[in-house]
């Protein structure tokens, strides 16, 4: 893609970055200047991603711009793919009663980020006019931690206005997952600085957009 889109002469590519590269590192909140060892095959692929928006940019004066995902939940999510983000998926279980299964004991934290913030850095790294925005990577989230318990008390609290029943679902703890990382929170300081990043929505403020539109289209 980086080839094709020199080749067409594109003005700027901005691709999706993720905050898995941060790797095994401890560090919080995560500042895109310090990563440590990839956890996963994936996590591999983002960072070497990285490396070519770099080279691209060094070698042909390609503006790149990085975005690290990180927890990204909203509107339009499939909660029965393979990869279904957690949300969605607990959320498609306590709408049929079905108890979500939590890895570990709930103490594990994320920065939960609305899909309208991630909508808005995207067009902010399409055009901003500050050179010094580009050849870089942002983190893209909210700059807040939950738990996932709290985040399960959020859903069945939000989703219990529209069926009180679902208030009764128990959650299942499960063993941990190999591999994962018990805390993430992201510093989004370098966006707001270098692109005027100014995210809207909490995950509080953005789970109850979100329930209303999965009550909707995810009852059925």
């Amino acid at each position: 893609m980086l080839l094709a889109a020199r080749d067409a002469r594109v003005k700027r590519f901005v691709y999706a970055a993720s905050s898995s590269t941060y790797g095994d590192s401890k560090a919080l909140p995560k500042v895109e200047e310090v990563i440590g060892k990839p956890l996963s095959p994936y996590a591999i692929t983002k960072y070497v991603n990285e490396l070519y928006a770099d080279i691209f940019f060094q070698t042909y004066g390609f503006e790149t711009i990085g975005l690290r995902y990180f927890n990204v939940f909203g509107r339009r999510q499939d909660p029965n793919g393979a990869y279904a983000a957690v949300i969605p998926k607990f959320v498609g279980q306590f709408l049929n009663y079905e108890s979500p299964v939590i890895n570990g004991d709930g103490a594990y934290s994320r920065d939960f980020t609305y899909i309208d913030n991630v909508i808005q850095i995207n067009l902010l790294a399409l055009t901003t006019a500050n050179k010094d925005a580009v050849n870089q990577v942002y983190n893209t989230a909210y700059g807040e931690r939950a738990t996932l318990n709290d985040l399960v008390g959020s859903l069945k609290k939000y989703l219990s206005k529209y069926d009180s029943k679902i208030n009764e679902v128990e959650v299942v703890y499960g063993p941990n997952r190999i591999g994962d990382i018990p805390h993430s929170l992201a510093s989004i300081e370098k966006a707001k600085k270098y692109l005027n990043y100014n995210p809207e929505f909490s995950l509080e403020e953005g789970l109850k957009v979100a329930v209303d539109w999965y009550w909707e289209h995810l009852k059925a």
